[in-house]
């Protein structure tokens, strides 16, 4: 494990727990360095959505825990905002609670001749699979098949 996963396996551990009791749900942790230095984005969601209140209370005390535990070994920015309309779905979980919804989903090895990238109708979950269906056609993807994984916008 990289520094870097070990930085954001370890701010996971610390944050999910003060967002569940909060009724949050962590939905990705992404820390990188950029042009201004090391920014630390967390992504936080629940049901009804979240507002920048929301994004500003947990960013307080997120980042007095962060603090106490020193675990990131320099000077970062710490930013907490919403997943967006685009919101990535990261657990077999998500597939289920957004059936019926637009996504697109990038697979690391080509899927039913499909390519890598598709983009369908989710139609849930059977095991570890991901039903989703592109056009007329019903499609199976291993999650572990799964690069990447997001909502579409639905016109």
């Amino acid at each position: 494990m990289s520094q870097l996963e070990k930085i954001i396996e370890e701010v996971r551990q610390l944050a999910e727990p003060m967002l569940q009791a909060q009724g949050f749900e962590l939905v990705d942790v992404e820390y990188q360095r950029e042009r201004q230095g090391w920014v630390l984005r967390i992504y936080i969601d629940r049901p009804g959505g979240v507002n920048i209140e929301n994004c500003a209370d947990v960013n307080r005390e997120l980042g007095t825990i962060l603090d106490v535990h020193d675990i990131i070994p320099h000077a970062y920015t710490l930013e907490v905002s919403s997943p967006g309309l685009t919101r990535p779905l990261k657990k077999l979980e998500d597939f289920s609670r957004y059936q019926g919804r637009l996504v697109k989903i990038k697979t690391w090895q080509i899927i039913s001749g499909r390519g890598k990238v598709l983009k369908g109708r989710l139609r849930g979950t059977e095991g570890e699979k991901i039903i989703l269906e592109v056009g007329s056609e019903v499609i199976e993807i291993p999650f572990p098949n799964i690069a990447k994984a997001n909502l579409e916008i639905d016109f």
